[in-house]
């Protein structure tokens, strides 16, 4: 779950603890566009104090208004739907024909917010299931590929650990890429064993180790919500990160470096029994070709690549930094990008 979820357990149950009323809404389907996803949360406080969105402000402020001009009078959930005709879409910044569902739970104690809020910040993947007819709700571990379900009977919502992405080496560029993953509410995770490096880093809220990359990988227990990317350029340490990440079930593994240091990579891969499915999977050169020339750009290029692949975006081969490269070179012969990929 991302941090502004998170957010919105933890102030419910702060606010429950100081004794206050909250109403927990969820969107639960969606049609046409919409600015929050399935499953994001919103938690109202008796006095229209709130945590998280649902929409774009609008959804949110038609619901505060309710609180403030009724409390939360609510026994049970409920369900309310926004969007059904055009002038309804217009005024809550929906597209025309869009419809949001929601579903709003007076929060009591037999919510279990707390234990499903002490099972994520444990790093558990916790499922919550709703009775929709008394509000009583089950905590228990995620099973799979579980996802939120709604059948007007139950609501079932997974909650976790938000997105990891760690970061192979220490230097100017990891500076720029940890900044960007942490503004998109990566949890961000630096290895590099070279003190040289550790000691100037200066990022707060990075998790720093200085144990080998092969050993960082493994103890990281890498899932399918994590990504990884080797900017170090030497292959005593990349290539130790890479021929265990492409082991795991993380959604993204890349590595910096030209063409032909890619070329050179998968050779040594394959004399490391990664066999050539798990190289297919290696994202390299790493990013999106935007012609990048500092290392700002390449963190860009990098980060962009990376949300688009954990978005479930398929990026065409011309965007991609050798496709876009080869096209170049067929056209018009130029020096490779030596910051970059070539």
């Amino acid at each position: 779950m991302d941090s502004v979820d998170l957010d919105v357990l933890k102030h419910s149950v702060q606010w429950m603890n100081e004794g206050h009323k909250v109403l927990l809404v969820t969107v639960v389907h969606t049609w046409g566009s919409s600015p929050r996803p399935v499953g994001a949360m919103l938690a109202i406080r008796e006095d229209g104090r709130v945590a998280g969105s649902v929409s774009g402000g609008c959804i949110e402020d038609d619901l505060i208004l309710n609180v403030q001009r009724t409390g939360i009078v609510q026994s049970r959930p409920d369900v309310l739907t926004y969007g059904i005709d055009a002038d309804q879409a217009h005024r809550f910044g929906l597209p025309c024909g869009g419809t949001i569902e929601l579903v709003t739970e007076p929060l009591f104690a037999g919510s279990n917010i707390a234990e499903l809020l002490a099972g994520v910040l444990a790093g558990k993947t916790p499922c919550r299931s709703v009775d929709m007819h008394s509000g009583h709700a089950t905590i228990a571990s995620a099973v799979g590929d579980a996802q939120l379900s709604f059948d007007g009977d139950r609501l079932v919502n997974v909650h976790g650990p938000r997105y990891r992405l760690l970061v192979i080496g220490c230097g100017q560029l990891s500076r720029y890429l940890c900044q960007m993953a942490l503004g998109l509410d990566f949890q961000v995770t630096v290895c590099d064993p070279r003190s040289e490096y550790m000691d100037a880093w200066d990022v707060d809220g990075v998790t720093l180790l200085r144990t080998m990359p092969d050993d960082t990988v493994d103890d990281m227990l890498l899932d399918a919500r994590c990504a990884v990317v080797a900017v170090t350029h030497d292959p005593k340490l990349d290539d130790l990160a890479l021929m265990q990440a492409l082991k795991t079930p993380a959604f993204y593994v890349g590595a910096l470096g030209s063409r032909k240091n890619n070329h050179l990579r998968r050779e040594r891969l394959r004399q490391f029994d990664v066999t050539e499915e798990e190289i297919s999977h290696l994202h390299g050169p790493v990013g999106i070709f935007i012609g990048s020339k500092t290392p700002a750009e390449i963190a860009i290029s990098i980060i962009a690549e990376i949300v688009a692949v954990k978005n479930g975006v398929a990026i065409p081969k011309i965007w991609s930094v050798e496709g876009a490269k080869s096209t170049q070179q067929d056209s018009m012969p130029a020096a490779d990008n030596v910051l970059q990929c070539g």
